[in-house]
């Protein structure tokens, strides 16, 4: 990839970084590895002072009192670094660990099937692991209120957030290093995990777990906005996609509805009904396209459609030939998927 998208990426998305806590998931880890960084240095300093005091002091002749004396001092040196020290080393980490599990986890009880609707005043996330894109499902108690959208999850800022983890073909791993650690997608089971962003911003995430040729670039994005702006944004995402509103953009969408982008792909509201790719309903609204790889302008989203093999090699999104005429029409159609 050139510098010129990866420069155009890092606007669109914020840094992936464990160092930049966004949410208390996230400062709960950062401050057990604090706390684990600074006792292993300090442990790491100490047993090598006393390995360089070991070896290089100085030795004199010694009667066989001094010898008992010596041994017994030995023993007891040994039993300290290897029993007291690692008990009053270890222990305090291991209450500060299972505190830091307790607080980013959720308890066995709340992890619900991935059909089963979310619990009153719960916010639930579904996310399927796809190779190499991730499909999510905003879930409600009422089905009218549930939509679909891909590679990126918008949540209210200050809102505890339950994602419910689902994989429909290898195993995948989500993590968002500034808002929680890292959760398996395991086909055939649900895995949750829960996470609340602080403050608005945007967070960059990954698959941590090896899942295929394009595993490097099966990325997502974060954003937490406002209530009121999430719920504005929400409304958008559950209606279906605009007509077209003139006959230049009805021509667009015919080219797109004649073509084979409707085989793999849905746009609620039109003919389109594949599920093999993710949604297009609003595509026009997502910050990234191909999962995270570059961002969503014309340029890209035309090289996209033209040959999606050059940029993902590996991916499930054949190059499918395009006649100029007919792939500017069908860009221009999706560009109007806001």
């Amino acid at each position: 990839m050139s510098a010129l998208p990866l420069a155009a990426l890092r606007q669109a998305v914020a840094p992936q970084s464990a160092l930049r806590a966004g949410g208390p998931e996230a400062e709960q880890i950062g401050l057990l590895w604090n706390v684990l960084l600074v006792v292993g240095t300090a442990v790491t300093v100490g047993v090598l002072a006393f390995l360089a005091y070991a070896l290089f002091r100085r030795r004199g002749d010694a009667d066989e009192t001094q010898g008992d004396r010596r041994m017994r001092a030995g023993v007891r040196w040994m039993v300290a670094g290897g029993v007291v020290l690692p008990i009053v080393v270890l222990m305090p980490i291991l209450v500060l660990t299972m505190r830091t599990l307790g607080a980013v986890t959720l308890p066995s009880r709340t992890v619900a099937s991935a059909d089963e609707p979310p619990a009153p005043g719960e916010f639930v996330v579904e996310v399927t692991g796809r190779q190499y894109w991730w499909e999510v499902r905003y879930r409600a108690r009422r089905p009218d209120l549930e939509f679909e959208t891909a590679n990126e999850l918008r949540v209210p800022v200050g809102r505890r957030v339950v994602v419910r983890l689902r994989s429909r073909d290898v195993i995948h791993s989500f993590w968002v290093p500034g808002l929680q650690g890292k959760m398996d997608l395991v086909p055939g089971r649900t895995n949750a995990l829960v996470f609340t962003a602080a403050r608005p911003g945007r967070w960059r995430g990954q698959c941590a777990e090896f899942c295929g040729a394009q595993h490097a670039k099966m990325a997502f994005t974060v954003v937490a906005e406002p209530a009121a702006e999430w719920q504005a944004w929400a409304a958008r995402q559950r209606a279906d996609a605009r007509p077209p509103a003139d006959p230049a953009t009805r021509a667009a969408q015919g080219a797109f509805l004649n073509s084979g982008c409707v085989l793999c792909h849905a746009v609620r509201g039109t003919p389109a009904r594949g599920d093999a790719g993710p949604d297009l309903t609003h595509l026009a609204s997502r910050l990234t396209l191909a999962a995270g790889t570059l961002p969503n302008t014309r340029g890209h989203l035309t090289g996209w459609v033209a040959d999606p093999q050059s940029i993902k090699p590996g991916s499930l999104m054949p190059s499918v030939p395009l006649e100029p005429r007919t792939l500017h029409a069908i860009v221009r159609y999706l560009e109007t998927l806001d």
